[in-house]
């Protein structure tokens, strides 16, 4: 049995998504961030980083939200959720998987938690990392809502629903709170965000992790 080690909106949610869209059995074991047990001696076993999510497939444990997502894919083929390996749509499905880990997730968890890179009490510089976190996430939902504008097709990679679509969805959630340029304020990023938002394993998730509005 598969165990996901979550939290409700965190980078739990992508993997959540995923193993709904599998529609294999998994069990969910809730991480209180609240009463910080995930950085109990119990789960730095798991993940000595002390980050959500951690998924257990046998004696497998994994972690690192991009890792999880490609492993869920690879693993379940039947439900086609990663292009052919060794195809040019391959190479680029690694490259957006990797791109929104390292790239728009790096730069998201600036806006939110400023305070990790610069001196302790320094406001004024965390206020500046928080407002150039923004500005970089703006530039990156730049060039998703160009990647949905360039192939014309209704999800990320193009004509077939992949796991970079929950991860992005992800993402882009995540930026619903900016007093600029949220995901949803992007021309070809808000149908596809609500494309997303349909499929029954997202509905799901949201009703299991009893997420509030505003959706995105």
């Amino acid at each position: 049995m598969i165990t996901l080690h979550y939290h409700p909106s965190n980078a739990s949610f992508a993997p959540h998504a995923l193993l709904r869209e599998i529609g294999i059995p998994f069990e969910l074991h809730y991480v209180d961030r609240e009463r910080m047990a995930h950085k109990s001696p119990a789960f730095l076993k798991l993940n000595p980083n002390g980050l959500i999510p951690v998924l257990v497939d046998g004696d497998l444990v994994l972690y690192e939200t991009a890792a999880i997502l490609m492993h869920l894919a690879d693993t379940h083929p039947a439900a086609a959720l990663a292009p052919a390996i060794g195809t040019a749509e391959r190479a680029h499905y690694y490259k957006w998987m990797a791109w929104l880990g390292n790239t728009l997730q790096a730069t998201l968890l600036l806006y939110f938690y400023p305070e990790r890179v610069v001196d302790a009490g320094h406001a004024e510089g965390a206020a500046q990392v928080k407002a150039a976190a923004q500005r970089k996430a703006a530039a990156c939902l730049e060039q998703i809502d160009a990647q949905l504008a360039g192939h014309g097709g209704p999800w990320l990679l193009g004509e077939r629903y992949s796991a970079a679509d929950p991860y992005a969805f992800m993402l882009c959630r995540w930026t619903r709170g900016f007093d600029a340029q949220p995901a949803r304020s992007f021309a070809h990023i808000a149908p596809w965000l609500q494309r997303v938002r349909a499929r029954p394993a997202l509905q799901r998730v949201y009703e299991v992790e009893e997420l509030p509005a505003p959706d995105y």
